[in-house]
């Protein structure tokens, strides 16, 4: 099922439910939006034809950004589609072409072991198929604007995408992450994510209010799916954003800093669960957020190391 041609699918990336791609149908013609790791390949095709697409009709793959979750398919799924272009942010174009520096960050990070497992080979993408945009250029998909914004703060090298027709942004990591097995009967619960290495709090809040300036009706969110409320939650990840800079600073200095970081952050959240009464234990919530509680440790101790913003 789709809404204004836009069908999420599941990249079937670490667990069920905690990252998606996303397909745009227009007039006969595709675009993916960000693509999971070589093993979502797969699910991405057998989404095309569930839509009725042939790879031969896709226009485009966009990406968010180069980390592995988002693009690490990239160069494979590139190779399955012979009419599309790849479109990137100025400065993530480099490492989808080339992507040694990508690879070796993110081993650095995940560990080697760790990178084969859940990415495989990452494939480079052929220069002349790589087209860059900047800020406020638009992609069109057959008759159908796509505008991408230059959106730092979780990354230098994120644009969000701004779909007229549905009123609404693909958005990456800058609108932060909400799991919905979290959502609540006072909606959905969202955090930011500050995953290493290019943490920056002051930026981050303005990309998310320059999104929000367009009046949103939904965000769609690579971890995971689409989400409406777009103040409040804009809010809450504001208020997050606060807390985590705080938390960061009362733990700098201190031998303990990562167990400090990881102690406030875990704290924070389940602060939070339990005002949006997420339904489910204090343990459960803790087991399904200690993947980004131990990243965004670490975003927050890199961005500390940097001197800040």
């Amino acid at each position: 099922m789709s809404v204004h041609g836009i069908h999420t699918i599941d990249t079937a990336f670490q667990r069920d439910h905690f990252d998606a791609a996303y397909l745009i149908v227009e007039e006969g013609r595709g675009a993916f939006i960000d693509c999971g790791t070589n093993h979502s390949v797969p699910h991405l095709l057998a989404a095309l034809s569930q839509a009725g697409l042939t790879p031969e009709d896709v226009d485009f793959l966009i990406v968010t950004h180069v980390h592995l979750d988002h693009a690490g398919g990239a160069g494979l799924l590139m190779q399955q589609l012979p009419n599309a272009t790849l479109v990137a942010h100025p400065r993530a174009a480099p490492h989808l072409i080339d992507p040694a520096k990508l690879i070796a960050g993110a081993t650095a990070v995940y560990g080697e072991e760790e990178i084969e497992r859940s990415y495989g080979a990452i494939q480079p993408v052929p220069e002349a198929r790589v087209r860059v945009v900047g800020d406020g250029e638009t992609v069109m998909l057959g008759g159908r604007p796509l505008l991408c914004i230059d959106t730092p703060g979780h990354a230098r090298h994120h644009h969000c995408i701004w779909d007229e027709r549905s009123r609404s942004w693909f958005t990456g990591d800058t609108f932060g992450l909400s799991y919905r097995e979290l959502d609540g009967p006072n909606g959905a619960f969202i955090l930011p994510t500050t995953t290493p290495v290019q943490f920056e709090p002051v930026a981050l809040k303005a990309s998310i209010a320059r999104m929000v300036a367009h009046a949103p009706d939904g965000m769609y969110l690579t971890h995971y799916g689409r989400v409406d409320d777009v103040r409040r939650l804009a809010q809450a990840l504001y208020e997050q954003i606060d807390a985590m800079v705080a938390i960061a600073d009362s733990c700098d200095g201190r031998a303990d800093r990562h167990r400090c970081l990881t102690a406030g952050l875990t704290a924070l959240y389940l602060e939070r669960a339990h005002t949006m009464q997420v339904p489910l234990a204090d343990e459960d919530v803790a087991r399904l957020l200690a993947m980004d509680i131990e990243l965004n440790a670490q975003g927050l101790g890199v961005w500390l190391d940097r001197g800040r913003p």
